[in-house]
Formats: C-alpha cells, sequence, structure tokens
C-alpha cells in the first residue's frame, strides 16, 4: 500500500513520514520545500528504499497529476500549508495560494483518481485533511472545541485553514470523495522549525538573547507532543470514518507565561547557567499580536472513544525530551536557523 503525505518535509508531516516508515509502509512525500520544509527532517529513515521525494508545489496542476498517475495512492495525509499565524498578518497572500488553492488542487487530483479505482480500492480510498484548532476562533475561560464548534477563523492562517476544510468537506458531500478531517492543538517536539515558541524559547535561552513573550504571556493553548500527533492521524486513518471529523488533543492546556517558565526550569536543570542565574530572568514582555485568541483547549472525547485514541506524552515528559533533543541536534539547529535572524514579525506593518 502507497500512501502520499503532502508537506512530508515539515515538522508534523516529517513526524509521520518516519512513523509509517519505521512500520514498512511505501510512502511519498510531497513538499515545495518552503523555509520550512527540511529534507534534514527525513534523514534517518529505517527503510529508505520505501520512501520516495517529489519536490513539488500542490498548486502545481500538471505536477500533482503525474503524482497521482505514477504511484497510485491508496490514501493521502494532506499536511503541506503555510502555518505560521505572524507570517500571515504581515503577508496574507501566500496562505490563500496554499492552503486554499493548493486544497482545491488536491482535493480535484484526489477525485479523478478515485473515480479511477475499482472495487476495494475505491471503497477503501481516504483523503484526511489535517486542520487546526484555530480555525474555531477564541475560547472564554471556560469549555473546549468539539466537532460539533462553529468556525470563526480570526487571522489570515486561521481563515485559510478553514476554507480548505470547507472544501474538503464539500468535496465528501457533493462527489461523495471519502473524506476525513481532523484538527489538533499547538504541537510540540522534535524538528520544529524555530519561529514556534518552544524551539524559539529554547535556541533563544541557549544563547543568552531574550525570551519573547506576547503581551502578558497569559493565553491558554493546548499542546500534543508532534508523535503523539503522528500516531493519532495513523488511527483516524485506519479506524475513523469517511465524512467524519475528528478532533486530537492531549489534554495539555498551558498559559504561555507558563509553558516559558517550564521551559526556563527544564534548562536550569539540564544546562545551568554560569552564575546559577536562572534563565526565566531572560524573559521580556513584548507587543501582543493583532488579534491574537486568548484561549484554546480540544475536547477529544470523540477520538478517544470511536478511535481509541489516548496520548503518550502527557507535557512535563514531552517537554523535557524536546528540550533534550534540541540539546543533542545543536548541527540541525544551526542549519535551521541559518537563514532566519529570529526577528519580530507579524504586526502587520505590511499591510
Amino acid at each position: 500500500m502507497t500512501v502520499i503525505v503532502t508537506g512530508g518535509a515539515g515538522f508534523i508531516g516529517s513526524a509521520l513520514v518516519r512513523r509509517l516508515n519505521a512500520q514498512g509502509q511505501r510512502v511519498v512525500t510531497v513538499d515545495k520545500l518552503t523555509y520550512a520544509g527540511n529534507p534534514d527532517n527525513l534523514a534517518g529513515l529505517p527503510h529508505p528504499d520505501l520512501h520516495h521525494f517529489e519536490q513539488v508545489d500542490i498548486c502545481d496542476r500538471a505536477a500533482i497529476r503525474r503524482i497521482y498517475s505514477t504511484y497510485r495512492p491508496a490514501a493521502v495525509y494532506h499536511l503541506a500549508a503555510e502555518s505560521h499565524v505572524d507570517r500571515s498578518i504581515d503577508s496574507p497572500a501566500p496562505f490563500i495560494e496554499t492552503n486554499v488553492n493548493g486544497t482545491l488542487v488536491l482535493l480535484e487530483a484526489a477525485l479523478d483518481h478515485w473515480r479511477g479505482l475499482d472495487g476495494t480500492a475505491k471503497t477503501q480510498f481516504r483523503h484526511l485533511q489535517v486542520s487546526t484548532d484555530e480555525v474555531y476562533g477564541e475560547l472564554g475561560a471556560t469549555g473546549r472545541f468539539d466537532e460539533n464548534s462553529p468556525y470563526r477563523p480570526n487571522s489570515p492562517y486561521a481563515a485559510s485553514k478553514a476554507a480548505s476544510d470547507h472544501l474538503a468537506r464539500a468535496f465528501g458531500r457533493t462527489y461523495g470523495l471519502p473524506i476525513l478531517v481532523t484538527n489538533c492543538g499547538n504541537n510540540y517536539g522534535p524538528h520544529q522549525f524555530p519561529e514556534k515558541l518552544i524551539p524559539l524559547t529554547v535556541l533563544n535561552a541557549l544563547e543568552g538573547r531574550r525570551l519573547p513573550v506576547y503581551g502578558q504571556g497569559l493565553q491558554v493553548r493546548d499542546w500534543i507532543h508532534v508523535e503523539d500527533h503522528a500516531a493519532a492521524l495513523q488511527l483516524v486513518m485506519e479506524k475513523g470514518r469517511a465524512g467524519e471529523t475528528y478532533l486530537i488533543g492531549a489534554r495539555g492546556e498551558q498559559r504561555n507565561i507558563d509553558l516559558v517558565n517550564r521551559l526556563c526550569a527544564i534548562l536550569d536543570t539540564l544546562v545551568p547557567r554560569q552564575g546559577g542565574a536562572s534563565y526565566a530572568e531572560l524573559i521580556e514582555f513584548v507587543t501582543d499580536r493583532p488579534g491574537h485568541d486568548a484561549r484554546y483547549a480540544i475536547d477529544p472525547a470523540k477520538a478517544e472513544r470511536e478511535l481509541g485514541w489516548q496520548p503518550r506524552y502527557d507535557l512535563d515528559t514531552g517537554l523535557r525530551a524536546t528540550v533534550q533533543w534540541y540539546l543533542d541536534n545543536s548541527v540541525w539547529c544551526r542549519r535551521a536557523t541559518a537563514a532566519y535572524d529570529r526577528s519580530r514579525i507579524g504586526l502587520g506593518a505590511a499591510r
């Protein structure tokens, strides 16, 4: 069985590729290799003969159709996306192009491919749209998102993902294409590009740089280890019901300021600063992101009930393992940050 993983050289996509490859599945990675797509994320696969890499933009109709024709996939995990909220605030257009138009290209190719299948192959084909909890907008102090929560995106990134989710559902309802949709919380773990909060905090701390925290750091996010997310995606693909949505979460709510303090405490233990000062002294509160949602939280009860989903990592274990990975992989970190100056973006200056 051959599966396609779009965005397979990115953070979440590469975790999924590594997982599937380790199990002996034939995987085709489709990735444009933008700034966050990194071939190093796919180095050392245990079964390299079962992995095929296609450097392709998902907006390229001819190339996507060639890939479908060549590999005849039994399933598609669609993870390719522009994903950083700050970048979407400064420059929304690439998010619409990739996340909306690219998804449309993939869905059209999937539909043609699926219509040409026979028997069991047609019955078993699935297209999994991997999305985010940010499409649901902002929660108050209580409650959690579930599969019936209304879409209320508040950033250009979230709006682009909401549009792509709606396209996927529309192709399922209108054409009968077997669609699955997942929405997850904030991912963390190995191989994450350092524009995101956790690797940025760790790498800045190790270099003695300031640790920027937006506003007062009171925003709440629901964190899940990337390997747990990858496991959940495979479970959804194998056991999920076509046409259904599954929210994937590890019940890991945390305020941003508390998360940064936890990371500092871990670093204080693993690599104490000279003189004994805490890394927390490097925390600096900066101007908040425009339109910053106050709280996200996921209710994963449906996935737990229907799929038997359970995460392997709790937040304490996962954060410590993540910090240790960045400490142990300095070469990856240097290469990943070579063209990234870690300067502040996302204040809407381009608009």
